[in-house]
């Protein structure tokens, strides 16, 4: 009884104001803390851990099969996202019952309200219940994920923030693309950072006994593949030179150029387009802003340096792997300067003797029948994805309004359609995901969490839209976050999502509108005095 008395008590006696609003501060450092590790330590995390997992399909294909699953990139990552997430919303709460904080009405809350909805409906619903509250082994990019990457976003915008709130984000994944340039350019030249005992030990600590790294393993970087490599680059190629541009301080001006440079570098080193793209598309825009800044001419230098340097590091990369001029320039221009064409040895083809093989059959009566023309091997636009997303959209017309849960896609897709030579070259590949977030999420959660979806991305838009053209006026860092959300959600037109590219993301997006709402509110108190 007296647990539930203290409780009544805090919630019900009139408080002193100041004291509660000096606990309210308190908390929010506490939870930017928290917010800032997740930032941070999400993406880096790998290490080695097996799954027992029961495939809902009997299948001869080996990704689908019941039995152990391994991950390196993807387990400690979402531990670490539950862990964080549950402490950043405790704290969240006991701030909203207990302090006496007050939730501003705002109408993008309705669209958060929404998408959560529409996964828990989906997860519900779901022909594979568990299997979308969890997502693949291996990938963990189920509803739990979703939840704790809204819920970041939703905590994120409540809380107040330090001066120097955007600088101490952007620290945090210094890191991350540090670590990542010295595994990806140890790849690159034929070093994996696999082949040194001690990483390898690292690695795979806490797999049990009996269980070892495949052959041919490779440690890529700290995401899961190079498609996320190159989106997640050129996210952060994008938003550090996005603060090169507006930063007043001259080293730290120069170091972010560095460190957009190195991240372009990854990027180019991925030999994966949505990188690269996602930057050229926002290069307008990066430069608009190099006008709208307070030092128009140090800020276009900044620009110009960065393209020109840019340069050699494609030729140095390129020279290395003709591959790497054709997924960046060669999306632009087909032909490649670094791939040395050789003649071809025209073998002559000699008659076949013998029985021929043909597409009829005949039976003891002569009677004859065609068999099927198969599609001709080929791939389709965007390395396949134009085919994958046709066909995944063909089949969450099924379950339009609850969608089948989120990350259940192999189990649901046409594997053994016949179309699949012509869009993906081969019929023994298995199409574990859609290779574009907003289609995943139609999938995955029907109408109902897609609207949300859309409307947290139109609402977001909206808000850098307002930040961006009033920048010159405000002079306000936020911006680069704004940029980096923008990059991210380009990207995602060509990727998926996974905890280690979305947690911090989300996390990112959220602290952006809690400092836009800030500044906006700051502006109407000036105004009105």
């Amino acid at each position: 009884m007296g647990d539930i008395y203290d409780i009544y008590y805090k919630m019900n006696v009139p408080r002193d104001e100041h004291e509660d609003q000096l606990a309210r501060e308190r908390v929010d450092r506490w939870i930017f803390i928290a917010m800032l590790a997740t930032i941070a330590i999400v993406p880096l995390l790998v290490g080695g851990h097996v799954t027992e997992f029961v495939s809902p399909l009997i299948t001869e294909k080996s990704l689908l099969t019941t039995g152990r699953k391994g991950d390196i990139f993807n387990y400690y990552k979402f531990v670490f996202l539950l862990i964080a997430t549950s402490l950043v919303v405790s704290l969240f709460l006991y701030k909203l019952l207990f302090l006496n904080y007050i939730l501003p009405k705002r109408s993008i809350l309705w669209f958060f309200f929404i998408f959560a909805l529409g996964i828990v409906v989906s997860t519900v619903f779901a022909p594979y219940k568990t299997l979308a509250l969890y997502g693949q082994p291996g990938r963990s990019d189920g509803a739990l994920s979703y939840i704790c990457y809204l819920l970041l976003m939703f905590v994120a915008m409540h809380i107040q923030y330090p001066k120097k709130a955007v600088s101490y984000v952007l620290y945090s994944l210094y890191p991350f693309v540090l670590i990542n340039f010295t595994l990806s350019i140890m790849n690159f030249l034929g070093h994996d950072a696999l082949t040194y005992k001690v990483v390898k030990n690292a690695i795979t600590a806490f797999l049990p006994e009996g269980a070892k790294l495949a052959e041919r393993s490779q440690l890529l970087g700290t995401l899961d593949q190079w498609n996320f490599m190159s989106g997640m680059f050129g996210v952060m190629t994008v938003m550090y030179l996005a603060w090169a541009i507006i930063d007043k301080h001259l080293l730290r001006r120069l170091f972010n150029l560095f460190v957009a440079l190195i991240s372009f570098a990854i990027v180019l080193m991925s030999v994966s387009t949505s990188g690269f793209l996602t930057i050229i598309l926002l290069l307008p825009f990066l430069f608009f802003l190099a006008f709208k800044s307070s030092n128009k001419k140090i800020a276009l230098t900044f620009m110009i340096v960065f393209l020109v340097a840019s340069i050699p590091i494609l030729h140095v990369l390129a020279s290395k792997n003709p591959k790497v001029w054709s997924e960046s320039v060669g999306f632009l221009i087909k032909h490649n300067p670094y791939e040395q064409s050789a003649p071809s040895a025209m073998v002559p083809v000699q008659p076949i003797k013998g029985f021929v093989l043909t597409s009829k059959v005949y039976a003891a009566e002569n009677e004859g029948f065609s068999l099927p023309e198969l599609p001709e091997p080929g791939v389709a636009a965007g390395s396949g994805r134009l085919y994958i997303w046709k066909k995944t959209l063909e089949i969450t017309m099924d379950r339009f309004i609850v969608g089948y849960g989120l990350d259940t896609l192999p189990y649901h897709f046409p594997q053994d359609d016949i179309e699949k030579r012509a869009g993906l070259g081969t019929q023994n590949v298995v199409v574990d995901k859609p290779h574009n977030i907003y289609i995943g999420i139609l999938y995955g959660t029907g109408i109902i969490g897609f609207i949300g979806f859309i409307g947290l991305v139109l609402m977001t838009l909206w808000k850098i839209g307002q930040e961006f053209w009033t920048f010159e006026k405000m002079q306000n860092a936020t911006i680069v976050f704004g940029f980096a959300w923008v990059a991210y959600l380009i990207q995602s037109l060509f990727n998926d999502t996974l905890p280690g590219t979305a947690a911090p993301l989300w996390a990112l997006a959220g602290i952006m509108l809690a400092l836009m709402y800030q500044h906006e509110q700051s502006e109407k108190e000036i105004n009105s005095k």
